[in-house]
Formats: structure tokens, C-alpha cells, sequence
């Protein structure tokens, strides 16, 4: 047997011969560790994770030929520390602070240690070691999986944003409109396009006008963007108009140069909106006396 499987046969047995005393301390470590936003764990959560990990980490070094955690035997670890990472990101718990979930496993696993070998000092002294070894290699692995989780969360939100950002309305029968807020970039005008497309497909619209109103600057990269999405709108069937072309953008797209081609352009969603219901053959006329709700006009088909 090699030294490794010595060490993990051993640790096993002490965890196995201790394991009411070393849960008891460690769940008492845990409840005193918070979030940065000062959010604790609730005891019954507490318990059930320190529970979960000393079955699992007993039965690991039964079975572990050595301290790779990335091997199949730690499957059942890095699993349970996926969902740890994942719970504790919700309370606002720092990369550290869910480290310390391994960490503080040591003070009553080292006690245990030295109630169980101190018959064998030189025992004793080589199992500690390699017991800090090995609980230093998992908490630092805990701190990957918190930030590989965190940044899944945050890009996850980020698509969300972006999809709450570009809604496709429906301004009238045959008519979608786009408002656009923000800096249109690759990403995000692939998501436009998808979007707008999907629309044109349920609806059947054959107007679709894109309000750029919100659009800080327009630069060629923007523009090239723009006209991707026009063209694959008529692709659809769908003609596009774009609206909210202020006097700076124009002399901008000008001075780039950029050919917006026989895409119509209008100042004002309400122009281009006007210029969709005539497309459609629509028009909207005053009403010959304005009743008791406030209605100023209608729209004749």
C-alpha cells in the first residue's frame, strides 16, 4: 500500500471512530462564519452540508488511491462543493469565506487526530501533515468552484438584461417596433436579430421599425450592425424602418460615410410609426367629435 492510501486509511478510521465530536465542533465553526452582507446559514442547513461532506469525504478516503481531486473518485466532493459554492453565493459569502467551509473542518479533525495517535507522536505528526495538505487542496478547489459560479450567475444575468432590454413590441397588427437603449455590440445585436426575427415569424408583421432613440453613438461598427438586422428582417418578408436618427448621428453616419441604402429613416418613433401605417394601408385621421374619453382621432383600415 502505497503511503497515500496509508494516510487516507488512517484518516478514515479516526473520522469514522470521531465523527459525533468532529461534526459537533465543526457545525459550531460554521454558524459563527456570515457573508459580507452579514447573512448567516440557517443550523439545519449547516448541519446537513457538514454531515453530507464527512459521509462522503470518509467513504473518498476508503476508496482514493491518492489526493487527485480531480479524479473520478472525488466526483461525489466536487459535487457537493458545487452546490455549497452555489447556496453560499446567494447569502453574499465571499470566495474565503466559502473556503472556509473546508477549513474550519480542520481545528476538530486535528483534535481528533491527536486523541486518536498520541501513543505515535511521528504517526501523528506525518498525518497532520498530510491531512493539512490534502484539506488545503480541497478548500483552494472550493474557491474555484465559487468563482467559476459566480461568473456563470453574472453572465447569465448579463443575457437576461440584455433580453429585458430589447423587447419586441407589437405596435399594431403587421407592425413591430424595437426600441433600443444602450451600446449595440456582436453579442447583443445577435440577440436583437434573433429576437426581432422570431417576432416577425409569430406575427406575420410586415413592418418592423428599429428606434435607435437610445442609442448613446452610432459608429461604423454600429451601423454594420444595424444594416445586419434590416437585412435579415427582409429575409423574413419584413421591411425595416429606423427611427430616432437625431441630428448629431446623422452627421456622424454622413461623415463615416456609411450607405444606409433605401433603408428609410425617420427622426421620431412617431414618424416612422406614421410611415408603417401608410405602408400598411392605414391612415390616421381626426375624429369629427371627440368622445367623452379623450380620444383624438382613429385609425382608418
Amino acid at each position: 500500500m502505497s503511503q497515500q492510501r496509508s494516510h487516507h486509511s488512517k484518516l478514515s478510521a479516526i473520522v469514522s471512530a470521531h465523527e459525533p465530536q468532529i461534526l459537533s465542533e465543526w457545525i459550531r465553526e460554521q454558524l459563527s462564519v456570515k457573508g459580507r452582507s452579514g447573512a448567516a446559514q440557517k443550523e439545519g442547513e449547516v448541519r446537513e452540508q457538514c454531515t453530507e461532506f464527512l459521509t462522503l469525504f470518509r467513504a473518498t478516503m476508503e476508496r482514493a488511491k491518492d489526493s487527485d481531486i480531480e479524479s473520478p473518485e472525488w466526483k461525489g466532493i466536487r459535487d457537493l462543493l458545487e452546490q455549497i459554492s452555489r447556496s453560499r453565493i446567494t447569502l453574499g459569502f465571499s470566495p474565503s469565506e466559502t473556503a472556509s467551509f473546508i477549513f474550519s473542518l480542520k481545528r476538530p479533525l486535528f483534535t481528533s487526530l491527536r486523541q486518536g495517535l498520541a501513543a505515535d507522536p511521528e504517526a501523528l505528526a506525518d498525518l497532520t501533515w498530510a491531512t493539512t495538505v490534502l484539506l488545503d487542496k480541497v478548500g483552494l478547489y472550493s474557491t474555484e468552484i465559487h468563482q467559476r459560479a459566480r461568473e456563470e450567475i453574472i453572465a447569465r444575468q448579463q443575457e437576461e438584461m440584455l433580453e429585458l432590454s430589447t423587447p419586441v413590441v407589437r405596435l399594431w397588427k403587421g407592425i413591430l417596433a424595437l426600441p433600443m437603449i444602450g451600446t449595440l455590440d456582436s453579442a447583443r445585436t445577435q440577440l436583437v436579430m434573433e429576437s426581432l426575427l422570431q417576432r416577425i415569424l409569430e406575427t406575420g408583421s410586415t413592418i418592423a421599425i428599429i428606434d435607435i432613440t437610445g442609442v448613446p453613438t452610432v459608429d461604423t461598427l454600429t451601423a454594420q450592425h444595424l444594416l445586419k438586422t434590416v437585412t435579415a428582417a427582409r429575409l423574413m418578408g419584413a421591411e425595416c424602418l429606423i427611427s430616432g436618427i437625431r441630428p448629431q448621428i446623422a452627421q456622424t453616419i454622413v461623415h463615416l460615410g456609411v450607405d444606409l441604402g433605401d433603408v428609410t429613416t425617420k427622426a421620431s418613433l412617431a414618424d416612422a410609426f406614421a410611415i408603417a401605417l401608410e405602408r400598411t394601408g392605414r391612415t390616421v385621421v381626426p375624429m369629427a367629435k371627440a368622445p367623452r374619453n379623450g380620444s383624438v382621432g382613429e385609425i382608418e383600415h
